[in-house]
């Protein structure tokens, strides 16, 4: 029998009843190992116990000052708020949604029959405790950060307490039930629950009694009890009201008018509903999931019945997670994150005043605040949901509303429901989208269901079966299922759902939920009716001012020449944003010399693992960059006037769509100029401007107006009225309206010359303009396609001829897709939900300006004020009024190094000095290249520090050594391919010598390079014949070895090679986005490295495939600590505000080290726009990651590292004072092996061989290893030199130590008011030094069923003497990355492919995620049940073979049997499974074989070689981005075609006779390995079939015999295949 017994089920979660409770468990993330320690095993029907949980004693670790720190943490925060303005009311902080963040597993139980068992109660409960692993622990290892349990209230139960209490059952259709968290203190409990009494009274509705909850406080974690509430039930009668509806009404007033008077109290925050309700309660707490049935002792006993359940278990990034915000919450299960939460609470709190409905009957006003930005994103959503279902919409369409799918152009979407589309474009103008990654559970008692978010990052599986019970959850295998009962199994998709009627009995999928909803009002008509898409208007085609007149604009408006040429002409010449190279080195503008736009202040906002970045080259279907112009009405009445918009495809604009909309008679445009005037002085003009302004909009649209026009367009500039920059207006008008209640009554429209770069038209959208008319950008475009220098170029061919019309139109199509990157870089798909959402960072502008346009927004380091902020915009305005005005722009220096310019960080001064230094090995050298750095001007925010110490100086020689101060340091991450081979070997090798570490970057590495050299005579050796200088045991491994997006060249030998993995989330360069290596650098070296085509670009993904979310950050690093359980496993993050959250949730996950970047980090080519604006500094990064752990307990888990633009010891120095272990050097170790700083890296033409893959160039390379080694030795004893000034005798004493720092007195050009003390506050040490901390043990993924296996004694022996051998084993959803660590024990011993024997392994039941990763040749793996997400993940060969039992109650080819992301980045095998895939099946394939019987969404994106046969239904966008291997789909009825992405791949039939027998073979395969009966029938009925299958062709396989039918094989003897 395959299934486990009941009794061992139960075994495996009662067993932590027995764990001492004095045990720190080892295995951090999941305490799995708790319950696999029980788990009775077969291995060939013999049961092996698994060895004991390997435990250690809690070493008497003082949670105490944690605890307090987290408390002083909170103090001074409040401190601080106290003394800045306080902000007006209403406006969202980022802070506040920074701290809290959260993933989860979830899941939902009904029985369609609707009847109530306790059963359900205690599968919800088994259910939990097997999704441990997705949830996470705080420091203590005990205090769960949250699980919890809704189900229909328990009249059994309760009225059983009743009635031995004396109190009358309960009437159960006019009872509400509160569950409540009460104030622990016994005399602030009086005063709330007199607060409550008072308000139910007030209502008219009688209390009939207070229930406390019986809890076994016992088994609750130390920090979670520190914080335990008062937990009690309170029982409401409501005789007025007979409707149920209007019964949870009351409720609802009731439960709003008591938290609002809770708000002033002192009790307040101690007082929450979990729930208040005559339909559903929800049990919950601050516990981990297996503990929270014996918590609450109702959860124990038999009376607790209920037709449904819906469970949670949360995993969030922060501290301290608090008790309310476990989940469910009131009516959602929330597992996600909001990315787009601020604008969403924003204009959320922008409709209170226009919301009514009469079910209400007039007391509207009593239900407000409708957000709270110190509550979860998941908190907030919910908050919405219920408004919309107290207000009477099916809980289906509020979710559809809030959440919609992507719905345009989608082929399914539009054969089977077109009504949806009419409703979704109903609300599109009504209500922005809560965007982001989530799987929503759902009830309000009598409905239950589950929603997908439009991207589909979430995983979601259900299954129904035959005595009417059906389950949605994040997981298979939470629950032992008899698959002979199963009907039905499913996934949801993306934007997909599923809902059970419980009073009838039905399940609704996907389709017929969305056609009920949709049919409901006549939508469509509606539509067509009121909603009117603004014309397309044509371009202007000749200019409109002379070139003195637009010279003169563009100087007064801030452009230089570089603005012109590099931005403005390349978009306008090639329709895309121009690509450079290295990093970003100049000054932040707070800090420059010179004048700066405002945009430049902004940074953006990037996603990094607690969400992922949206991939918007190949996933661009689910994006929009659709806006609505008008009034936005009333959510909550349904009628054809709220539709009355003006709908835009895009928010840029040209003159005459500007015009036309200025014309709309309904919509009465105003024009709102926007100067300031200086006659009287600068001081306060500005601030006198604007408040003016902002009352002149509240007129405006207080008249009726619904579109305000902010134009800084002037027919004559005058000296004295200076433009406001638009961004400050623009805030200003759309904070003032918030705070008015008038938001939603007008849109705003920028009408500006101060707008050309895609970074621009982002701020001004963020901030909440709709549309944008670029109009002196556009007038640019016209004037350089006019001028004499183009028309000669496109005369000569040396340019490609465009028109002007073309040239504008390109200039467009580049803002545009500029647009979706930086919107996807957060993770957002809707130009709608991104309006407003202020996702951006502020440094260098202080809180009047702040507050004023930006509230909300943070701004870390404070900076300009108004008046200087006007000086600043004065100095370009008046550049176009002075006698000597230039002819021609000024070259501003900010992108290019230029004499005269902007000051550059990496200039050829510098890179002179230090080659000079370390070729000539001269210490007088190096201290010039020191001295030169120390009289640098101002460049970064170290530089506004200096050293103090109260110690004496010490003598050098007490200083530790350089040579284990040099340990300490890293390289960057620089990819082979985007450098040459001889500079990344010579890097390493370097490295080595010193014992720092190297990093292989995202390009795999030659195994060559693993072994020592011992064949080196005068510096030569044959090994290595490109390189100079080597020594006898020199080796050039990287003892870093990346794994990326792109997951080039990650093998299972790769990995198991490395001394470190470092998983690469973000690049100082470019968060947010991938990587990009022109196809002239992949050369056929690179090719083969990378499974690639030479020739063929390569993209890697942004990262999200199997990292879009923290839960799946950590189960990647326990996959990676699985197949090398000797490396350490790192994390590279980049700086922004809000990274302390990210970092404690990547600690708890149980990584190793975690590693900052600075935004000034190099990349071999990128788009200029994120070079500049994306990334914080790393000194504000390092500080929040550093403080935040200690707060949490956590710092002494990991290492950290930091980089970003590190250049000698002095900022060593300064990282280790903020708190760093580690250090890296990435451009400056270029520059030591030769480069010179041309800047052409991504041409592929470096002049010096450093960064090209050119044969004639690569000669020149200069560097030997002994250059790089002799500057890190430079840089150690420059260090020591400081170390012994200091008086300190290692780093160890000065690490985190910030008091060694005080501010420089120092006086910077624009601003006196920076404020340091972020940097400089301190709130302690570690527990433990610098040194033990990077001394630790790598992390362990605890016991696991790999190490049983590799202990049995065959399976050993077959590894060691390379011979066959068979075993069956059972396998849970808790065991996890199974044959992971099989697969680095054959790979570290025999490579990838060296292994002659046969590990045949069938395994039972439901695997856990990552199923067969990192598989080797040899390992013949067989599931029999079903598997989670990442099955056969880099997989390098073998064979993997996924089934469902025999005899299932269901069709196998109808049900899912895999989760998503199946084959990432696998490099060899084979795979067959029967049933089907979920998303993303066979993305970054570069060589595995699979057949499977259908997929979701972007089947086979990426895919560089191998072979996909698809024998069943598959999703959208099919073959995006696939530049090679084979791709074969059934189509049955005629659907795939517009399923496919055409971009790059042919659609043919399979004509070519070895494609056929490709085909052929590959379905007998899989018939033969799973007894597929879909198989069996198309081999039986061939001649039918084979005529409806297609073959997906990328260019690369063209000419290949099984894709070109003409293709002819001459050589002698073999056969020739012609067709006819």
């Amino acid at each position: 029998m395959s299934l486990h017994s009941a009794a061992q089920v139960v075994h495996s979660v009662k067993l932590t009843d027995t764990c001492r409770k004095d045990l720190v468990f080892v295995d951090f993330v999941g305490l799995c190992a708790t319950k696999k320690n029980g788990a009775r095993r077969r291995l060939n029907s013999r049961n092996a116990q698994r060895n004991h949980l390997r435990s250690l004693p809690a070493a008497g670790k003082s949670w105490g000052s944690s605890i307090n720190s987290v408390l002083d943490l909170e103090r001074v925060k409040a401190d601080s708020h106290e003394r800045s303005s306080v902000p007006k009311p209403k406006v969202v902080n980022l802070k506040d949604i920074l701290s809290e963040k959260g993933e989860c597993g979830v899941g939902f139980i009904a029985n369609l029959d609707n009847k109530s068992s306790y059963e359900i109660v205690k599968d919800a409960l088994t259910a939990l405790g097997c999704m441990e692993h997705r949830g996470g622990c705080g420091a203590d290892n005990v205090s769960g950060d949250g699980s919890g349990i809704m189900t229909s209230i328990p009249w059994d139960l309760l009225n059983n307490w009743a009635n031995e209490h004396g109190i009358a059952s309960f009437d159960q259709f006019h009872t509400g039930v509160g569950m409540m968290f009460l104030p622990k203190d016994e005399d602030l409990m009086k005063q709330a629950k007199a607060a409550i009494l008072k308000i139910f009274e007030q209502e008219g509705l009688e209390v009939l009694g207070w229930r406390p909850v019986p809890v076994d406080a016992s088994v609750v974690g130390y920090y979670a009890r520190e914080t335990m509430p008062n937990i009690q039930q309170v029982f409401v009668q409501i005789s007025k009201e007979e409707n149920i509806d209007d019964i949870e009404r009351e409720l609802f007033i009731c439960r709003k008018l008591i938290e609002r008077l809770a708000s002033s109290e002192t009790w307040g925050n101690e007082l929450y509903f979990c729930s208040l309700s005559n339909q559903t309660i929800v049990y919950k707490g601050m516990l981990r999931s297996e503990v929270l049935g014996r918590f609450y002792y109702d959860l124990q006993n038999n009376l607790y019945k209920t037709p449904f359940a819906i469970y949670h278990r949360r995993y969030s990034t922060n501290t301290s997670p608090r008790w309310p915000l476990a989940q469910p919450m009131r009516f959602l299960g929330h597992n996600g994150e909001i990315n787009t939460i601020q604008g969403n609470l924003n204009w959320m709190q922008s409709r209170e005043t226009s919301l009514k409905s009469p079910v209400w009957r007039g007391r509207e006003s009593e239900l407000r605040p409708f957000g709270n930005s110190k509550a979860s994103d998941s908190a907030n959503l919910d908050s919405a949901a219920e408004l919309l279902i107290r207000s009477g919409r099916a809980p289906e369409e509020a979710l559809m509303l809030l959440v919609p799918e992507a719905y345009k152009n989608h082929p399914t979407l539009s054969i089977k429901y077109p009504e949806a589309i009419d409703f979704y474009d109903y609300y599109k103008g009504q209500m922005e989208a809560w965007d982001g990654p989530a799987l929503l559970l759902f009830s309000d008692g009598k409905t239950v269901g589950a929603c997908l978010d439009r991207n589909g990052l979430r995983p979601a599986r259900y299954w129904r079966t035959a005595d009417n019970v059906v389950y949605v959850a994040s997981e298979v295998g939470v629950l032992p299922t008899d698959d002979s009962k199963v009907v039905m199994k499913g996934r949801l998709g993306p934007g997909m759902m599923i809902s059970v009627d419980l009073t009838s009995g039905q399940v609704f999928e996907n389709t017929e939920v969305k056609k009920r909803i949709a049919l409901a009002n006549p939508y469509g008509k509606w539509v067509n009716e009121n909603l009117r898409p603004l014309k397309v208007e044509h371009f202007m085609s000749t200019i409109v001012m002379d070139n003195e007149t637009i010279l003169r604009r563009q100087q007064a408006y801030g452009y230089s020449s570089e603005d012109v040429q590099m931005v403005i002409e390349s978009m306008a010449s090639q329709g895309k944003e121009p690509t450079f190279c290295m990093g970003d080195d100049i000054p932040l503008a707070v800090l420059s010399t010179r004048p700066h736009m405002l945009f430049d202040y902004f940074k953006q906002r990037f996603a990094q693992v607690t969400n992922p970045a949206i991939d918007p080259l190949r996933e661009g279907l689910v994006m929009s960059l659709e806006v609505n112009l008008g009034k936005r009405g009333n959510i909550l009445e349904v009628g054809p006037e709220n539709v009355s918009q003006v709908m835009l495809s895009n928010p840029v604009l040209n003159e005459g769509e500007l015009e036309s909309l200025l014309k709309d008679p309904l919509l009465k445009a105003q024009v709102l100029p926007t100067y300031f005037d200086i006659r009287r002085g600068v001081e306060g003009s500005l601030e006198k401007t604007l408040n003016k302004l902002c009352e002149a909009a509240d007129e405006a649209v207080r008249n009726g107006s619904q579109l305000l026009v902010l134009s800084d367009r002037f027919d004559e500039l005058e000296a004295t009225r200076p433009a406001i920059p638009i961004l400050l207006a623009v805030g200003a008008v759309h904070q003032h309206l918030i705070q008015n209640g008038l938001r939603m009554q007008a849109s705003i429209v920028a009408d500006t010359a101060q707008c050309f770069s895609t970074h621009q038209f982002a701020c001004l959208i963020g901030y909440g303009v709709s549309a944008i008319c670029p109009y002196l950008a556009l007038e640019t475009c016209r004037q350089w396609r006019l001028s004499t220098k183009t028309v000669n170029l496109m005369r000569t061919g040396k340019m490609p001829t465009v028109t002007i019309e073309q040239a504008q139109k390109n200039f467009c199509k580049a803002v545009r897709s500029g647009l979706l990157k930086i919107l996807s870089k957060m993770g957002i798909s809707l130009l709608s939900s991104y309006c407003g959402a202020q996702i951006f960072e502020v440094y260098g502008l202080g809180q009047e300006i702040i507050d004023i346009a930006f509230a909300g927004s943070v701004s870390s380091i404070g900076g300009l004020t108004l008046d200087e902020l006007a000086r600043e915009t004065l100095s370009f305005w008046v550049k176009a009024f002075s006698q000597d005005t230039a002819k021609r722009l000024e070259n501003f220096g900010f992108i290019q190094f230029r004499p005269g310019g902007e000051y550059h960080g990496n200039n050829p001064e510098m890179s002179k000095l230090l080659h000079k230094a370390v070729r000539q090995k001269s210490e007088t050298a190096y201290s010039i290249y020191q001295q030169h750095l120390a009289t640098r001007p101002v460049n970064v925010l170290r530089d506004l520090f200096e050293l103090k110490s109260d110690r004496s100086p010490i003598s050098l020689g007490k200083v530790e050594p350089a040579t284990s101060i040099v340990q300490r340091f890293c390289t960057g991450g620089m990819s082979l391919g985007a450098i040459s081979r001889e500079t990344h070997e010579a890097i390493a090798i370097a490295m080595n010598r010193l014992g720092g570490k190297s990093n292989s970057g995202e390009g795999g590495e030659d195994p060559i390079r693993w072994s020592p050299l011992t064949d080196v005579v005068d510096g030569y050796s044959p090994t290595l014949p490109h390189l100079k200088g080597l020594q006898n045991g020199d080796t050039a491994t990287s003892a870093i070895k990346q794994v990326a997006s792109g997951r080039f060249g990650v093998t299972p030998t790769f990995l198991a090679n490395a001394d470190q993995l470092e998983i690469k989330i973000a690049q100082g360069a470019k968060p947010g986005e991938g990587g990009q290596l022109p196809g002239k650098k992949v050369s056929a070296y690179i090719a083969r490295l990378r499974n690639s085509k030479p020739g063929v670009p390569l993209i890697s993904p942004p990262p999200h495939h199997d990292i879009y979310s923290i839960e799946d950050l950590a189960q990647l690093i326990y996959d990676l600590h699985q197949v090398n359980p000797r490396a350490k496993v790192s994390v590279k993050l980049v700086a922004e505000a809000g990274i302390g959250t990210v970092a404690s949730g990547v600690a708890k996950g149980n990584a190793d080290i975690i590693q900052i970047s600075g935004h000034d980090g190099g990349t071999g080519a990128s788009p200029v726009s994120s070079i500049k604006h994306a990334g914080g500094p790393w000194e504000l990064g390092l500080t929040e990651t550093h403080q935040t752990l200690i707060s949490n307990g956590l710092r002494e888990r990991v290492i950290l590292r930091v980089d970003g633009g590190f250049k000698s010891g002095f900022d060593v120095i300064m990282a280790a004072i903020m708190g760093a272990d580690e250090y890296g050097f990435g451009s400056i170790a270029m520059i030591a092996t030769g480069c010179v700083m041309a800047r052409i890296c991504h041409t592929n033409n470096c002049p010096v061989g450093v960064a090209s893959q050119r044969e004639e160039l690569r000669a020149r390379f200069p560097g030997v290893p002994a250059d790089l080694v002799n500057f890190f030795l430079y840089v150690a004893e420059e260090l020591r030199g400081v170390l012994a000034q200091l008086g300190y005798e290692k780093l160890d004493d000065i690490i985190g130590h910030t008091e060694l720092l005080k501010p420089r007195d120092i006086s910077l050009v624009k601003t006196q008011h920076l404020d340091l003390s972020y940097i400089l506050y301190n709130v302690g040490l570690p527990k433990l030094s610098s040194t033990q901390i990077r001394k630790q043990e790598v992390h362990s993924n605890g016991p696991v069923l790999d190490d049983t296996l590799l202990a049995d004694i065959e399976i050993a022996k077959a590894i060691d003497n390379e011979t066959v051998v068979n075993k069956t084993v059972e396998i849970y959803n808790v065991d996890r990355a199974v044959c992971g660590r099989i697969a680095g024990v054959i790979a570290k011993k025999y490579g990838d492919t060296g292994f002659a024997g046969q590990l045949n392994i069938t395994f039972v039941g439901s695997a856990g995620q990552s199923f067969g990763c990192f598989l080797t040749p040899g390992m013949n793996i067989r599931l029999v049940g079903e598997a989670n997400d990442y099955v056969g993940k880099g997989m390098a060969g073998g064979e993997l073979v996924v089934m469902p039992v025999e005899n299932p109650g269901f069709t196998p080819e109808d049900a899912a049997i895999v989760g998503n992301t199946c084959l990432y980045g696998a490099t060899g095998g084979q795979v067959f499974v029967r049933g089907k895939g979920g998303e993303r099946f066979a993305v970054r394939n570069s060589l595995a074989e699979a057949v499977v019987e259908g997929t979701g969404d972007h089947c086979c994106e990426y895919m560089t070689g191998g072979c996909v046969v698809v024998l069943g239904k598959v999703g959208r966008n099919v073959a995006a981005g696939m530049t090679g291997g084979l791709a074969y789909i059934l189509d049955e009825d005629d659907t795939l075609i517009p399923k496919v992405n055409k971009e790059i791949v042919k659609i043919q039939r399979v004509v070519a006779p070895v494609g056929q027998m490709q085909l052929k073979s590959l379905i007998e395969a899989h018939v033969e390995k799973t007894g597929s009966s879909k198989g069996s029938q198309i081999l039986k009925e061939w001649d039918k079939y084979l005529p409806l299958f297609w073959q997906l062709v990328p260019p690369s396989e063209e000419d290949t015999p099984e894709a070109c039918a003409e293709f002819e094989q001459t050589t002698a003897g073999s056969v020739t295949l012609q067709s006819a």
